[in-house]
């Protein structure tokens, strides 16, 4: 996995120069729409100039760049973390449940699959609003509370729908040898569908993770959060044209921490893998 980041990144940064090298400066425009971007210092800055700027002061006297990247980033993986947990679970007793009754799947996963295509950008500050009215024994809720309702609102579809899919793969004749064994419900589940699912579910997760990222994200944009990753990459945007290496150094924060969920979740399947568990015995 980490080879793979590393050629991944590798090959990004040399396509970036690449194109910057060849590119035109105004763009490649093809019957006056523009196909290609910029290819000039102020929408394209050399990697080197995106790097050496998160060893900068972000103002004079103050601290560099890349630390306040990184507490940005450490604010959102709060929301992302907390958004993530909850999405698992509410996916899992949602994929659990469909599985169990028929009827239940037939009423209930046209309706998961519906919540996906509300807009976000609408849906984030009427959470915002919900959640200001609420609060936790006697915490009142934080924003930071909102941002992980909306992970969690992106995050649950792909752990829901990937999770029933893998508790559907068992072949009948499988069942049929469970059933024979005088095996219940939860011990079928327990001993043949939930290792049967493990294929589906980690793909699920590195989805979730990913849609968990992106909607702790937006969420932190549309609801003018402060102090994530989000909001750095709407601040340092208005600087854009005095100081465009600033926003990519915000963008390749949000990109770390996207890497550090999908390595979260490639390490709990590596330790939960049997071929892993076996040859550490």
């Amino acid at each position: 996995m980490a080879a793979g980041t590393l050629g991944a990144t590798l090959l990004g940064v040399l396509l970036w120069e690449g194109y910057k090298a060849v590119g035109d400066p105004d763009g490649t425009m093809l019957f006056g729409v523009r196909l290609l971007p910029r290819a000039d210092d102020a929408a394209m800055p050399h990697v080197a100039e995106i790097l050496g700027r998160f060893a900068d002061p972000e103002l004079a006297g103050g601290e560099p760049v890349g630390m306040v990247v990184l507490r940005a980033a450490a604010f959102t993986l709060r929301g992302v973390a907390v958004g993530f947990a909850v999405a698992v679970l509410v996916g899992a007793l949602l994929a659990v449940l469909m599985q169990r009754f028929r009827v239940a799947e037939r009423g209930l996963l046209p309706y998961v699959v519906l919540s996906q295509t509300v807009p976000l950008i609408a849906l984030a500050p009427v959470i915002a609003g919900w959640g200001g009215q609420f609060s936790i024994g006697s915490r009142p809720w934080q924003p930071w509370m909102s941002v992980a309702v909306i992970a969690t609102y992106l995050a649950f579809f792909p752990i829901a729908v990937g999770l029933l899919r893998g508790l559907q793969s068992p072949a009948p004749i499988a069942e049929e040898l469970m059933r024979s064994y005088a095996a219940g419900w939860w011990r079928t589940l327990v001993k043949l569908r939930l290792p049967a699912a493990r294929p589906y579910l980690f793909p699920a997760l590195r989805l979730a993770g990913a849609a968990a990222v992106v909607g702790a994200v937006v969420g932190e944009i549309s609801t003018g959060t402060r102090g994530g990753i989000g909001r750095l990459v709407v601040e340092y945007a208005r600087e854009a044209t005095t100081d465009p290496a600033k926003v990519y150094t915000a963008l390749l924060g949000a990109a770390l921490l996207g890497l550090v969920v999908a390595g979260a979740v490639g390490l709990a399947e590596l330790l939960l893998s049997p071929r892993r568990r076996a040859s550490t015995r």
